[in-house]
C-alpha cells in the first residue's frame, strides 16, 4: 500500500472512530417515545439512558488518557470497541429501563477511547504541519454528525424499530473494530513508565483545580454547558410529546438547532480577531442567561409555541457557541506540562455537570416542558455568578496568548458535545 492510500485509511479510520460519540448520543434521541412505550416506562425515566451515558463518558475520559499512554493506542481502542459492541447489542435486547441505563453506562465507557484516541494518535503519525489539517477533518465530520445523527435516527425509528438504532451501531462499531485490527498498525509503543496509580492521577488533578483560572472557566463552561444536555434530554419529550411534531420532523428541528451551535463556534475565531476571550465569554453567559429566561416565560405563559421555542433554542445555542471554546481555552491557558490532565478534567467535567442536568429533567413527572426551561435557564444564571465571582481571583490572561488557543479549541469543540 502506498504512502498515500495508507494516509486515506488511517484517516478513514479516525473518521469512524471519531463518529461514534455523536451518533451514540444523538441518534437514539428519537426513538425516546417508542422506548417508553416498550419497556412500560414515561420518556422522563429513559432519558436517564442519556445521563448514565454522559456519566460513563465523565469517568471513561479520566482514564481512556493514561491507558492509552500505558499500553499503547491500538489494544485499548479494541479492548474500548469490543465493550462497545457488546452494550449496543445488549441495549437491543432489554425488557426494563434499568438494564438499559446500566448499559449505556457500559457502552459510553467502551466509546471514550475511541473519543479520546483520534487526537492523540494524529499527533503521533502526522508531521506536525499537517496536524491542523487532519484535525480539521475530522472536527467537521463532528460538527456534522449531530445535525445527520438524530436526522438518521429519527427516519430508522419511523419506518423500523427503535432497537435497530442500536444494531446499526453495533455495526459501525463491528467495522471500526475491523479496520483497527487488520489496517492499523500501532502509531506508539507501550510505555511502563506511566503510572496507572490513583494517587498519582488524583495528585495531578487536585493540582489542575486549585489553579483559579482553571477552577471559574472551566465551572463556568461546564455548568453554561449544562443547559445543552437538558435540552438533549429533554428535547424528546418537548417537541414530540408536547408539541407533536413526527419523528422526522423531530430529527430536522434538531439538526436547525444544531446548526446554530456549530455556526456560531465557527464566528467565534472571527470574533476572536477583535475581542478578548474574556470579553466574549463575559457577554455570551450574559446573552445566554438572558435568552434562558426568555425562554421560561415563554413556555411557562405559552406565548412562544413551537416556531418561537425553536427560535429561543437556537439563539441560546448560538451564545454556547461562543462562551464553550472561550472557557475551554482560558481553563488550560495556564497550564504547560499539566495540559493533558487539565483538558481530561476539563472534559470530565463537562460530562459530570452535563449527566446532573440531564438527569434533573428526568425527576420531574408534570407533562410540561417546564422543568427543561427552569434547567436551561438556571445553568445560565449560576454561571454568571460563578464567573463575577470568579473573575476576581483571577489574573488577567495575555488577550493575544487567549485568542490563539481558543481558535484552536474551536476546532477542537464538541462536539460532545458535545462530546
Amino acid at each position: 500500500m502506498t504512502h498515500k492510500k495508507t494516509r486515506v485509511v488511517l484517516i478513514a479510520i479516525l473518521g469512524l472512530l471519531t463518529a461514534i460519540g455523536p451518533f451514540s448520543i444523538d441518534m437514539y434521541l428519537p426513538g425516546f417515545p417508542a422506548m417508553a412505550k416498550d419497556l412500560h416506562t414515561s420518556i422522563n425515566t429513559i432519558a436517564y439512558s442519556l445521563s448514565s451515558f454522559f456519566i460513563g463518558l465523565c469517568v471513561g475520559q479520566l482514564i481512556s488518557g493514561p491507558l492509552l499512554d500505558r499500553y499503547g493506542r491500538k489494544r485499548p481502542l479494541i479492548i474500548g470497541l469490543v465493550l462497545y459492541i457488546a452494550a449496543s447489542i445488549g441495549c437491543v435486547l432489554v425488557h426494563t429501563s434499568d438494564a438499559l441505563i446500566a448499559l449505556r453506562f457500559v457502552q459510553a465507557l467502551g466509546c471514550c477511547v475511541s473519543l479520546v484516541a483520534p487526537r492523540a494518535i494524529t499527533r503521533d503519525v502526522f508531521p506536525l504541519e499537517d496536524n491542523a489539517k487532519v484535525l480539521s477533518l475530522l472536527i467537521l465530520l463532528l460538527g456534522v454528525s449531530p445535525i445527520l445523527a438524530p436526522t438518521f435516527g429519527s427516519y430508522v425509528v419511523a419506518f423500523y424499530k427503535w432497537q435497530d438504532v442500536f444494531i446499526i451501531l453495533a455495526l459501525i462499531a463491528a467495522i471500526t473494530l475491523a479496520a483497527v485490527v487488520f489496517l492499523f498498525k500501532e502509531s506508539r509503543p507501550p510505555d511502563t513508565s506511566v503510572s496507572l496509580k490513583p494517587r498519582p492521577i488524583l495528585n495531578a488533578f487536585g493540582g489542575v483545580l486549585k489553579n483559579p483560572q482553571f477552577f471559574t472557566y472551566a465551572f463556568v463552561g461546564g455548568v453554561s454547558f449544562a443547559g445543552l444536555f437538558a435540552y438533549l434530554s429533554g428535547s424528546p419529550f418537548l417537541f414530540m410529546e408536547y408539541f407533536g411534531v413526527s419523528k422526522t420532523a423531530y430529527g430536522a428541528i434538531f439538526a436547525i438547532i444544531a446548526a446554530g451551535l456549530i455556526g456560531s463556534s465557527q464566528l467565534n475565531a472571527v470574533l476572536l480577531k477583535k475581542y478578548s476571550s474574556e470579553q466574549l465569554v463575559t457577554a455570551s453567559i450574559l446573552l445566554q442567561t438572558i435568552i434562558g429566561f426568555v425562554l421560561l416565560a415563554g413556555i411557562t405563559t405559552g406565548i412562544l409555541g413551537l416556531y418561537g421555542t425553536i427560535a429561543v433554542i437556537f439563539l441560546l445555542f448560538c451564545t454556547l457557541g461562543i462562551s464553550s471554546p472561550n472557557t475551554a481555552a482560558l481553563s488550560i491557558l495556564p497550564f504547560s506540562k499539566e495540559a493533558g490532565s487539565a483538558s481530561a478534567l476539563l472534559g470530565a467535567l463537562q460530562m459530570g455537570l452535563g449527566a446532573l442536568a440531564a438527569a434533573l429533567t428526568g425527576v420531574f413527572e408534570n407533562r410540561t416542558p417546564t422543568p427543561i426551561a427552569i434547567i436551561i435557564a438556571a445553568s445560565g444564571l449560576l454561571a454568571l455568578v460563578i464567573l463575577l465571582i470568579g473573575q476576581r481571583w483571577v489574573k488577567q490572561t495575555p488577550a493575544v496568548e487567549a485568542a490563539v488557543i481558543a481558535d484552536a479549541v474551536v476546532e477542537e469543540e464538541e462536539a460532545c458535545i458535545i462530546v
